[in-house]
């Protein structure tokens, strides 16, 4: 199944290193199915984070179709991929691009290129890089099933099967 993303915000007061206090949003991305999902997982992801009072004031549909994460720890920032994958109609030999949103981790502009070079090295076909932007995402909360959600539920039982026939 693929990855429906949805770029939340936060905005919560974040203490400043001289002690004053700030409002402050940040953006985060999140994997889920829905907007209702998107906003109850991202709740339960920053809430241990933050010490105070918090609001998520938008959830929006992110339109991506990859994300290119990084083991890095130095990778601490967020860049958007704009790629066009080039495919050619064979009935009018005109050429077509069919442009998509990649999601590359990386310290900065220079590795996040190399990165989605390197990332997009095993792909079929002809694709070029439109344009790459840092973006203001913080961290990306991917889906992780948990045992409940992992383990198919029992079937129940019908009571009317149990009942024997004469």
């Amino acid at each position: 199944m693929q990855s429906e993303w949805f770029e939340c915000k936060v905005r919560y007061d974040k203490t400043l290193e001289s002690g004053l206090i700030k409002k402050t949003t940040e953006t985060y991305l999140v994997d889920a199915l829905s907007f209702t999902e998107a906003e109850k997982r991202f709740i339960e992801e920053i809430e241990p984070f933050m010490s105070g009072e918090f609001i998520v004031t938008d959830i929006k549909r992110a339109r991506i179709t990859d994300l290119f994460d990084s083991e890095d720890l130095n990778d601490d920032h967020w860049f958007k991929a704009r790629i066009a994958y080039i495919t050619m109609d064979e009935k009018t030999a005109v050429e077509k691009r069919t442009v998509q949103t990649a999601i590359v981790q990386a310290n900065d502009f220079h590795r996040a290129l190399k990165r989605l070079d390197e990332c997009m090295k095993g792909t079929l076909g002809e694709w070029v890089i439109v344009s790459i932007t840092e973006t203001p995402i913080i961290d990306v909360f991917k889906f992780k099933a948990t045992t409940e959600e992992a383990q198919p539920k029992a079937k129940e039982t019908n009571d009317k099967s149990k009942r024997k026939t004469k």
